[in-house]
């Protein structure tokens, strides 16, 4: 089955005066794709966003949204939701009407309660925004943005401000939005759900895209964790392994499945008592810390 491009960034740089936020940043996003952009503060994120929103226009480079440039709202906007960090609705407007507030801007229609109901929210419709909790925000921000049903959604920390329920509502929202058919791009400080939920993540870094790929091919770069202690009469493991302290040790390892069972096997061989024993797969925040150590690319 042929893929489709829904969104083409294309060496796009962006600049705020000296400052260069975005460095020739290049990706694509397939329709049906949840792809996580992921970055520290100051990474460039945003600012690739806004463009890709239609918010900002590229200091150079291109990018291309339904084949248009994003900046051609009449042709893009009623075909993407977006979900800004902060959607600055009126204060003085009620729920129920920055929803329809939106469904207007982009002429997409839909049903408010439904939209309400996919954040539980419901109980709000005639609550004024100024009202409302910071959580009670994000989840209005998450309505707006899936009103209609848009083909292409943008989530900028989506899950900022939520409690763990709300969270979990909320993804259950946007797995049930992909099974429909929508493309997602989103950006979140939470690392743990871009491994969870993500098709595939780019890892920017000072501006540039330091790294991309599926969860999978990101992570086995890296190894894996097994640590233990043993007794002060206990003989040394038999495989390679580092001593972090007195009697605790530390193996990594590419095989970890084979050396935990290895190191099982060995330890009931020799009745050896292995101490708070943990392993570890290598998660994204593994490499997102590897890579924040390396030197920046000439």
């Amino acid at each position: 089955m042929t893929s489709e491009t829904i969104i083409d960034v294309d060496t796009l740089n962006v600049t705020y005066g000296d400052f260069h936020a975005v460095k020739d940043l290049s990706f694509q996003v397939e329709r049906g794709e949840l792809y996580a952009l992921l970055g520290t503060n100051g990474a460039g994120k945003t600012s690739a966003l806004e463009v890709i929103e239609g918010h900002r226009k590229a200091s150079s480079g291109a990018v291309r949204v339904f084949g248009t440039n994003p900046t051609n709202r009449r042709a893009v906007r009623p075909r993407m939701g977006i979900m800004l960090q902060d959607s600055g609705f009126s204060p003085d407007l009620t729920v129920s009407e920055s929803v329809r507030l939106i469904g207007h801007l982009t002429e997409r229609t839909d049903t408010v309660d439904r939209v309400l109901g996919l954040v539980d929210l419901t109980s709000k419709t005639d609550t004024r925004v100024s009202s409302l909790s910071g959580g009670e925000k994000r989840r209005l921000d998450f309505a707006t943005a899936v009103y209609g049903r848009p083909e292409l959604i943008v989530l900028d920390e989506p899950t900022t401000g939520l409690d763990i329920q709300s969270r979990d509502a909320l993804w259950d929202a946007v797995e049930q939005l992909r099974e429909d058919g929508s493309t997602i791009v989103l950006t979140t400080h939470y690392l743990e759900e871009a491994q969870q939920h993500a098709d595939r993540v780019g890892l920017m870094h000072r501006g540039l895209l330091r790294r991309q790929g599926t969860v999978p091919e990101l992570t086995r770069a890296l190894p894996a964790t097994i640590q233990f202690s043993l007794a002060p009469n206990a003989p040394a493991p038999p495989m390679h392994s580092a001593p972090v302290s007195d009697r605790s040790y530390l193996i990594e390892t590419f095989h970890l499945q084979a050396d935990l069972k290895q190191l099982l096997d060995w330890a009931d061989v020799q009745a050896v008592d292995l101490r708070e024993l943990s392993a570890a797969p290598t998660r994204l925040d593994d490499v997102f810390r590897a890579m924040d150590t390396e030197p920046a690319p000439a």
